[in-house]
């Protein structure tokens, strides 16, 4: 019974940190007020974990910051529910990797302990990171996530501008590389919106919708709302 809120973005435009989401989570944890952090895509950890803990306290959420260490692990094996943040994806898998987090997690949150991602977070629930838009800044042992899900998802899609004068390539066309040497299908997810997932039902929720790349296929438009259970 897979539990799981997969955020594209921390922070949108002209609002605060969390605030698009804020309900969605409260709803999501629902009896559950307290979760482990996780914060291993930024540099400043302790920053990370004091700022989401500042915020989840206005919906009386108690957070922990997850240590790279045995406290740590253990910590994520005893948790009501785990929370990673944004920042940059290959730190943030390469830590967890170090730190023998990833069976720990990939156990627990298939086991149905909730699991929230935002941006990095998200891509590591993920088959892989093959399809995060950050600079590899250091080198993790391998691309392969947590498997939460059997496809992959791109956080801050951007639709192409088509008064653009940039030569450089598109989001779009980024994915389509992708699908010239892969088969897993990839969610643009923009910024906004989140995909929520309870058992074997998926959903789109919040503002922007997404859009779905297949293999050898054109894109394929959903809105919010829609449901993404198919991809499961």
């Amino acid at each position: 019974m897979r539990r799981l809120l997969l955020i594209s973005n921390s922070i949108n435009h002209g609002h605060g940190f969390l605030d698009h989401v804020i309900h969605e989570i409260d709803d999501f944890l629902g009896k559950v007020r307290s979760l482990a952090f996780i914060p291993f895509a930024q540099k400043d950890r302790e920053g990370a974990g004091a700022r989401v803990r500042e915020r989840l306290a206005a919906i009386g959420v108690a957070v922990t910051t997850v240590t790279a260490d045995e406290e740590g692990r253990n910590l994520l094996r005893n948790c009501a529910a785990a929370f990673t943040g944004g920042g940059n994806t290959f730190r943030l898998l390469k830590t967890l990797q170090e730190a023998q987090m990833i069976p720990i997690l990939t156990y627990r949150c298939l086991a149905g302990m909730p699991y929230l991602g935002s941006s990095a977070g998200t891509n590591v629930a993920t088959p892989t990171i093959r399809t995060t838009n950050d600079m590899p800044i250091v080198q993790p042992t391998s691309f392969d996530a947590l498997r939460l899900v059997p496809f992959q998802i791109n956080p801050h899609y951007l639709d192409a501008d088509p008064g653009s004068t940039h030569m450089g390539e598109t989001r779009e066309q980024r994915l389509k590389e992708f699908h010239e040497e892969n088969d897993t299908v990839v969610v643009g997810l923009r910024e906004g919106a989140w995909i929520r997932v309870e058992g074997e039902r998926a959903t789109l929720g919040g503002g922007n919708g997404a859009r779905i790349f297949r293999r050898n296929r054109e894109p394929e438009e959903r809105g919010s709302g829609a449901e993404l259970s198919d991809l499961l």
